[in-house]
């Protein structure tokens, strides 16, 4: 079992082989079957665009969500707010023409869509949500509901 991943092709220094960590384990055939199983379920060029991370801090007065959406045009992009809690953030990246006469040597950029979904809490006010997008980064400011004031009511006591 080597830690050093293996070069598929010894020309190529930038082609490496999947290291598998369970190669020569007893289970290892039930494991390989199933992240062969999940791998195949996605091709392999859309993998990155549908891992699209997401950041969510909560300041004092709002929830900020930003999400890394590099080479995506803001009309590309959907930010909606269904079923009065759930913040969905979504995209399509679409594939580049392709000329008869280009020979491709290699093809790592990703295509395809993604979506993520998070549900807001209480405090949200989803009727005051922004959205902005600069330098590949969409940042969504949901703004927070002040607190609540509790309304003390006094009581006489008789007696």
């Amino acid at each position: 079992m080597s830690l050093i991943p293996r070069r598929s092709n010894v020309f190529d220094p930038f082609s490496l082989d999947l290291w598998d960590p369970f190669e020569g384990w007893p289970f290892n055939n039930n494991l390989r079957s199933l992240s062969d199983q999940i791998r195949s379920s996605f091709p392999a060029e859309t993998s990155s665009i549908l891992q699209t991370r997401v950041d969510w801090k909560e300041t004092p007065n709002s929830h900020v969500f930003k999400a890394d959406v590099p080479r995506l045009k803001k009309e590309e992009v959907k930010v909606e707010v269904e079923d009065g809690r759930i913040l969905q953030i979504s995209g399509q990246r679409s594939r580049e023409t392709e000329e008869k006469t280009d020979t491709w040597h290699r093809v790592e950029r990703s295509q395809g869509g993604f979506m993520r979904r998070f549900r807001l809490p209480e405090d949200a006010k989803v009727d005051e949500v922004k959205a902005a997008m600069e330098n590949g980064v969409l940042t969504v400011t949901v703004p927070k509901e002040g607190p609540k004031k509790s309304d003390v009511k006094s009581i006489q006591i008789t007696g």
